[in-house]
């Protein structure tokens, strides 16, 4: 095995660590066992162990922002923007010790270190390979102003308005706030966007129109 296919297997498996026990579960012992190798070849694939979660983390930014990327781009952006809401929320449920690693209030220093104050800043965080998700955001929001959905405005503080409902709604979904039943989407999510986008300007009809065919194509997605 080369030093890339080791790295590469390495990251893979700090990241399958960090989902079934958080990052205190991933230690060179750990990752040693879990890919069939020695504490040596972890330790001189990334310089010492301090290398290891920085390389899980930029692992966790890249398979996010992939799974928002596969959205595809249609000529109504708000039916774009629930459709990645979605797919944001999916990957949230699915991953949560990776979406706590992002996003969470106990994140370690050397990815809070990184967070940016998207009030006055380019992007939410300051690594350019990690901020590609919030990236995607941005791009919606500008979409949905050029097509006239929403108003013009401060494109950054409304992401960030944005951001803050669906983030809400997904902490205090995996808290168990809104039980088991899928309940989440449709009664507090999709209502409460709905109302977010009515208030920064967009037609009530328009944007059950658009939140319909984005759930018609979450539906051909999962069947």
């Amino acid at each position: 095995m080369d030093d890339d296919q080791a790295r590469s297997q390495i990251i893979e498996a700090g990241v399958r660590l960090l989902e079934r026990g958080g990052l205190q579960a991933v230690s060179a012992r750990s990752l040693a066992a879990e890919v069939g190798t020695s504490t040596m070849v972890v330790y001189s694939r990334f310089g010492g162990m301090n290398g290891v979660p920085d390389a899980v983390a930029g692992a966790v930014f890249a398979c996010f922002s992939d799974a928002l990327a596969r959205v595809p781009q249609s000529d109504d952006p708000v039916a774009d923007f629930f459709f990645t809401g979605a797919m944001y929320r999916d990957f949230a449920l699915a991953c949560p010790q990776r979406y706590a690693l992002m996003f969470g209030t106990s994140t370690p220093p050397f990815v809070a270190a990184h967070r940016a104050d998207l009030t006055i800043a380019s992007s939410a965080i300051s690594r350019a390979e990690w901020s590609a998700s919030f990236d995607a955001l941005s791009q919606l929001v500008r979409r949905m102003m050029e097509v006239g959905r929403i108003c013009d405005g401060d494109e950054l503080a409304i992401a960030g308005r944005i951001w803050s409902v669906i983030h809400g709604e997904v902490m205090l979904e995996l808290a168990g706030f809104f039980g088991d039943d899928n309940n989440g989407p449709s009664h507090i999510l999709a209502p409460l966007t709905v109302d977010l986008l009515v208030g920064l300007g967009d037609q009530r009809v328009r944007t059950t129109a658009s939140l319909a065919i984005a759930l018609s194509r979450l539906d051909h997605l999962t069947h």
